[in-house]
């Protein structure tokens, strides 16, 4: 199978395009840089350039790309840079998968999205029915997915893959904290009552290949079937690494470093999420528990 995708040097797309090497697929690189090779092609999202001939003959798109989410306090320029980065590259791309649907384009369109989308939800179970929630999160992911909506009715199959919180200790959330934590300085974040639903990078990257496979549509939550709470998820982390983590972090400090919208919606809103499509199609988790997970990674697994 070809596949292209863009996103493909971050954490999640270059394991994604390691994996999909490894079955024997032929990877396609979306790239904003200028292509060094045949299987690179360049697009520009924000000129709205994507050449249709360069995904002529390539069976699925996984579409990963977007600017981070935390990287940065959410001043109204990266707001926008957040939010046109999803909308305005996944309406590009639909648009050319549209256009050249019935002469030789892909059939298949693996597009990122989040469970940001369902805001803070307290300590609600939601599947992939669940109702929209407020803020700017959801307000993003429902723009990203929309944009993808010119595919879909041009029958391209169209699967949004709603990510949790991907853990691994080479990037990400596990990555930052673990300095603290194994010096024994980890703790609940402000009340820790608040859900954490998460996913191992190597389950992440089983679903897409799992979405790209399988004659699956619509919003599909990459989760795993056991989310936690936030003081849950500190107990887990301090007893894999053999560590105390009993030092609760008052929710005012991290709003000192990244401002307090951005702490509130990513890290005290409260998604307690289930993977229903992948749990009813049949998906196998090789990480369902936090605890083994957690234990596997930090030894290095």
């Amino acid at each position: 199978m070809d596949v292209a995708v863009t996103g493909s040097t971050g954490l999640i797309g270059s394991a994604l395009c390691t994996a999909l090497v490894a079955r024997g697929d032929r990877v396609v690189r979306i790239l904003r840089r200028a292509p060094s090779g045949r299987d690179e092609i360049h697009w520009d999202p924000a000129g709205g350039v994507l050449d249709p001939s360069d995904l002529r003959g390539t069976d699925a798109v996984v579409h990963l790309a977007g600017a981070g989410i935390a990287d940065r306090r959410w001043t109204p320029a990266q707001r926008d840079r957040i939010r046109e980065s999803r909308s305005r590259g996944t309406a590009l791309l639909a648009g050319v998968l549209a256009e050249i649907r019935d002469d030789g384009g892909p059939s298949t369109l693996v597009s990122g999205s989040a469970i940001g989308i369902y805001g803070d939800a307290g300590d609600r179970i939601l599947d992939e029915s669940g109702p929209r929630g407020t803020g700017f999160l959801a307000d993003v992911c429902v723009a990203w997915e929309q944009a993808t909506e010119r595919a879909g009715s041009a029958g391209v199959r169209v699967a949004h893959a709603r990510t949790g919180v991907v853990l691994t200790p080479v990037g990400g959330l596990l990555a930052k904290q673990l300095p603290l934590f194994r010096l024994g300085l980890g703790g609940r974040l402000g009340s820790g009552r608040q859900y954490l639903s998460w996913i191992s990078l190597q389950d992440e990257v089983a679903a897409l290949l799992w979405l790209v496979d399988r004659e699956v549509e619509g919003p599909v939550n990459l989760v795993a079937p056991s989310p936690v709470t936030n003081a849950g998820f500190a107990r887990s982390l301090g007893s894999a690494l053999g560590r105390p983590a009993r030092l609760p972090v008052p929710a005012a400090m991290p709003m000192v470093l990244f401002g307090r919208d951005l702490v509130r919606e990513l890290m005290l809103a409260s998604t307690r999420v289930r993977p229903r499509v992948l749990e009813d199609g049949g998906f196998a988790f090789s990480d369902p528990e936090l605890g083994p997970a957690l234990g596997a990674m930090v030894a290095g697994r």
